[in-house]
């Protein structure tokens, strides 16, 4: 067993049950710098607490899940969105997807310039029903048409963003890091389900490079009758294993939710020494996460619940 984020021995789970709506956020696996863990669960708590109120008004779990996610992308806290990691050139390049459990539909686009929030995007993708993926320009064209504004790059890039970027460069720190992909599942009232993920991959990362996150079955998944993951830390491994869609399945036979995350982490770790952390809701409204990294921060609402976990 090696040391380090890859080790299994950091492998942690958590799971409670709701009465009924339920909702889980993450905002990225890995070791959180310094003192920062709190800030980055508060970040999370807040995030699940506007999704819960939109569940609680009657939204559905893709409004729900996507409201969550916009909050995390305006957080430059977090790797999605303002504040996302930069590229090998030093520009955002940015993932996201969308999945409604309730009729499979789905949308994503990876490798898009700079927009505010991808996971807007995504989800209008998603409710127009006919594409799952766009791409680089294409995915900028298509949303342009469909009323959404490209951004400045310099207003979502951060001093962190670029100091970590030089960090990478020379060789001082791994391209990845905790407050980086952020994600969101949702039970609502009417027990649909919807997972999003969004982010802006490993910094430094090569030109056209893309991750778990965007991919329908390998970063988020969803359906109905088996539950709703998304998935943070190492991109490649998660698209090796099929991730999100095998975790599903494994519910799908039976196991709880943190049940079936949990074989999916265990099982890559130790084919592929690959690491990171899923959080996840089924359909009897068992909420929970795991990771095998030191740190994954969370937070968690549920109805019948007095108030909002979290945690890093």
């Amino acid at each position: 067993m090696t040391s380090g984020p890859r080790s299994l021995d950091r492998a942690a789970t958590w799971s409670k049950r709701t009465d009924g709506w339920g909702v889980v956020v993450h905002g990225g696996a890995g070791d959180i710098d310094g003192d920062r863990g709190p800030l980055h669960a508060a970040g999370c708590r807040s995030a699940a607490i506007a999704a819960s109120r939109a569940v609680e008004s009657g939204a559905t779990a893709v409004e729900a899940a996507a409201i969550a996610i916009e909050a995390l992308e305006d957080n430059p806290l977090y790797n999605a969105g303002t504040g996302a990691a930069l590229d090998e050139r030093g520009e955002l390049s940015l993932d996201a997807s969308i999945m409604c459990g309730a009729t499979l539909d789905a949308g994503g686009v990876c490798n898009l310039p700079p927009f505010a929030h991808p996971i807007a995007i995504a989800k209008a993708m998603l409710l127009e029903g006919r594409r799952v993926l766009l791409a680089g320009e294409g995915a900028a064209e298509w949303a342009e048409r469909h009323g959404f504004a490209r951004v400045d790059a310099a207003s979502m890039t951060t001093d962190v963003a670029r100091a970590r970027l030089e960090a990478v460069r020379r060789g001082l720190v791994e391209p990845n890091w905790a407050g980086g992909t952020v994600g969101c599942v949702v039970r609502d009232r009417e027990g649909r389900l919807a997972a999003a993920t969004s982010t802006g991959g490993v910094v430094g990362k090569p030109r056209g490079r893309v991750g778990d996150s965007p991919i329908i079955g390998a970063g988020t998944y969803a359906d109905d009758a088996a539950g709703a993951v998304s998935n943070t830390g190492d991109g490649e491994a998660f698209l090796r294993f099929v991730a999100a869609k095998t975790a599903i399945e494994h519910m799908r036979s039976g196991a709880s939710c943190v049940e079936g995350i949990s074989m999916v982490l265990e099982s890559m770790g130790r084919t592929l020494d690959g690491y990171g952390g899923t959080i996840a809701i089924d359909a009897l409204g068992f909420v929970g996460w795991a990771r095998t990294t030191m740190n994954m921060s969370w937070a968690a609402f549920g109805e019948g619940w007095n108030e909002p976990q979290s945690g890093f």
